[in-house]
């Protein structure tokens, strides 16, 4: 998404000029608005969620912030009550349609400097500090917000206990930032769903998501994979290679069961996420590469640590922004609305009459610890599928679970 950004230039100058933040998931609202300032003086900066325009703020001198009602990953009235409280010199403006853009930058531009009084404009609710109807008015309009859309399933997921709904919302606060993310799980809980979900929703989404599983490469081939090798650089290297760190340049680089990354590999990596280089294997150049780095694993990293297995610095350097994953049997609820799912997309697949799940079988699903978690689900519901053959209803006989 191209920004309306502040020319480089001198400080002042562009604290003088970067004054509003528009924010909305809908790139016709942002264009409207920004066809509304023109050639004017304020600079607008955009912002595509909550999080990012918070980010925003937080960073510069931004005076007034525009605000979608409807936005993907936080909801507007905890948005606005952590402006008022973190930032309350911050003018918040809440539209809801159209016609409450209608006149806006007129109507703001009529003071020689910024607005510090609610905006007569109809339909635009201020939310700034130091007014008390404005706080009341604020809330009057947003009584009909939707259901929380930070803790709704991420693209790929599903689950809707308290601890699936906790990581929702982690991971779409982190999402508009490179922050260094650590998914920690079992296996088969969606790791890979986390951090593909982080990579779609991002500012990187158009470019490469490098996915590395460290435990399935062999350890002397390891740092090739990683960072690329020279023709001749070893036995078997008939020509030069990129490693899977620069082939993600611009985008983001998954380390899956990064638990299993052999020792003497663990400090090149920290290196490489300290200084932002890498050094192909048989060559002296360094080239300067931009990735976001996700990890994952199923292990306990500090127990890991305390043992010496795992580098120390490395671990603090992966965990900078921690998100984990129950496994599906403290989620309960979400047994059963998985297996249907599951249940109806492989009828889909077949093109046949959806089947139902008898009582017997959710009793056994539900009764189940589920050690592969949702994948093991998957793979049950499918055998079931199978076994059902043309069947409509799933008995117990179709269903086989490890003891």
């Amino acid at each position: 998404m191209e920004r309306n950004m502040c020319p480089v230039g001198s400080r002042a100058t562009c604290n003088e000029q970067c004054l509003v933040v528009v924010a909305s998931a809908s790139e016709g609202f942002r264009k409207r608005i920004l066809g509304q300032f023109g050639d004017r003086s304020w600079a607008v900066e955009e912002a595509m969620g909550g999080a990012e325009a918070l980010s925003l703020v937080e960073e510069g001198d931004f005076k007034v912030v525009l605000l979608d009602r409807w936005l993907p990953d936080l909801d507007v009235r905890e948005l606005v009550s952590i402006l008022k409280t973190c930032h309350p010199e911050v003018q918040v403006l809440v539209l809801e349609s159209a016609e409450e853009e209608r006149g806006l930058v007129e109507k703001l531009s009529l003071q020689q400097e910024l607005p510090t009084q609610p905006v007569e404009a109809e339909g635009v609710v201020e939310c700034g500090a130091g007014r008390e109807e404005s706080k009341s008015a604020c809330g009057a309009v947003m009584k009909a917000a939707p259901v929380d859309k930070r803790e709704e399933p991420l693209p790929g997921m599903m689950g809707v206990s308290p601890l699936m709904q906790r990581a929702y919302r982690l991971a779409r606060l982190v999402v508009p930032r490179d922050t260094t993310v650590l998914v920690m799980g079992e296996t088969g809980t969606g790791k890979e769903l986390i951090a593909r979900a982080i990579h779609n929703l991002g500012p990187r989404s158009h470019q490469p998501l490098v996915i590395v599983n460290c435990a399935a490469i062999p350890e002397p081939l390891l740092e090739s994979e990683l960072f690329g090798h020279t023709r001749g650089a070893f036995t078997g290297a008939v020509q030069s290679r990129l490693g899977r760190i620069h082939a993600a340049h611009g985008g983001t680089l998954f380390l899956d069961e990064v638990g299993e990354l052999p020792f003497t590999m663990q400090s090149k990596l920290l290196r490489f996420l300290q200084e932002g280089e890498v050094q192909r294997l048989g060559s002296l150049d360094v080239f300067r590469v931009d990735v976001r780095v996700i990890s994952a694993t199923n292990c306990d990293l500090t127990r890991a640590v305390a043992a010496g297995r795992f580098n120390e610095a490395l671990y603090y350097r992966l965990s900078v922004f921690p998100i984990e994953l129950p496994p599906l049997r403290e989620r309960k609820g979400d047994i059963l609305p998985l297996a249907a799912h599951f249940l109806e997309s492989f009828c889909c697949e077949a093109a046949v009459p959806s089947k139902s799940i008898s009582d017997e079988v959710a009793v056994v699903l539900e009764s189940y610890a589920w050690p592969g978690n949702v994948r093991e689900l998957k793979h049950v519901m499918e055998r079931a599928f199978i076994l059902s053959e043309n069947g409509t209803v799933l008995r117990s006989e179709h269903i086989s679970l490890q003891v």
